[in-house]
């Protein structure tokens, strides 16, 4: 789904138990308040695959003011520095754009959902604590430069920018980091959120949309598109729906076989899901098993939904 500015994840993922007249729902990737863009939401069945969708790339797009510093990092928070931004160059942003490419060490935002000792770490800074965060490894496939606008005000200047990156990339920590470098403090304006692994933003739906009728992506299309695919026979079907291995879909050691963090989506000749897969050895081991032949919606993706 396209989900609006203001709203949590959480939020999101309430509204669509009511539409969808169910308790479990759940979402993969949470969005921040101030973000908009997509949502990939999982309706009953259909949260099991959502473990596999948090850990893909997402790519974004977004406007980094250079020249102030807030405490959150994005425009939602108090600014705490300014700085004049008439001496950074075209070619200064271009190289600390270049330097933030690639795998890189972030430090996430003190205001983040992290836990820290059980809670969060947006919670301690609240309550008035100095919260610092270790640094993580993540990659950054691309971050380009689009546009370059020096009539921000106060002496401001804004980026547009996408970005592709990592599961677990704060976007308003590389807004930090790009301004910090620069000398001049940096912070996050406007983010939105154009894909998540093979779900687009071309695909996605609002809640006024959904509202009005909740079309949904099959379990078996969010499979297809999220994961290798297996194509069983009848009879590997019913082996692999009472939980039995089968024969291996790769090679022993082939950098193709599929793992139990990697699975491949094994469906029945009928096109329906019948059970996630991982490779051990010269066999197939069940991770999940579905009912075979449901083709009921069960997946609130971006695509259909």
């Amino acid at each position: 789904m396209d989900k609006p500015q203001g709203w949590t994840s959480h939020d999101v993922v309430g509204r669509m138990r009511r539409l969808a007249g169910t308790r479990k729902v759940g979402h993969a990737g949470t969005l921040d308040p101030m973000a908009t863009g997509v949502l990939v939401v999982g309706i009953n069945k259909a949260t099991r695959l959502l473990t596999y969708i948090v850990g893909t790339s997402k790519t974004y797009t977004a406007t980094i003011r250079l020249g102030q510093s807030t405490v959150t990092d994005d425009a939602e928070g108090e600014v705490t520095a300014t700085a004049g931004t008439e001496g950074v160059s075209d070619q200064a942003i271009h190289d600390g754009v270049a330097a933030l490419t690639g795998d890189i060490l972030q430090v996430p935002s003190s205001v983040s959902a992290i836990k820290v000792n059980g809670e969060r770490a947006y919670a301690r800074v609240r309550s008035g604590e100095d919260v610092k965060l270790a640094a993580r490894p993540v990659t950054i496939h691309r971050f380009e430069v689009h546009g370059i606008r020096r009539d921000a005000g106060a002496g401001a200047l804004d980026l547009d920018v996408t970005v592709e990156c990592s599961s677990g990339t704060y976007i308003r920590a590389l807004a930090r980091d790009l301004g910090n470098a620069l000398g001049v403090g940096g912070h996050l304006t406007a983010l939105r959120r154009t894909h998540v692994g093979p779900y687009s933003l071309d695909q996605a739906r609002t809640l006024d949309q959904l509202a009005e009728e909740l079309n949904v992506l099959e379990m078996s299309q969010a499979a297809r598109a999220l994961m290798p695919n297996r194509e069983l026979s009848a009879e590997e079907t019913t082996e692999i729906s009472f939980g039995r291995r089968i024969a291996a879909g790769a090679e022993p050691g082939s950098p193709s076989a599929a793992t139990p963090d990697h699975p491949a989506a094994a469906f029945a000749p009928d096109g329906s899901l019948v059970a996630l897969l991982a490779d051990a050895g010269s066999y197939a081991k069940p991770v999940l098993v579905f009912a075979p032949g449901n083709g009921a919606p069960a997946a609130a993706a971006a695509g259909e939904a």
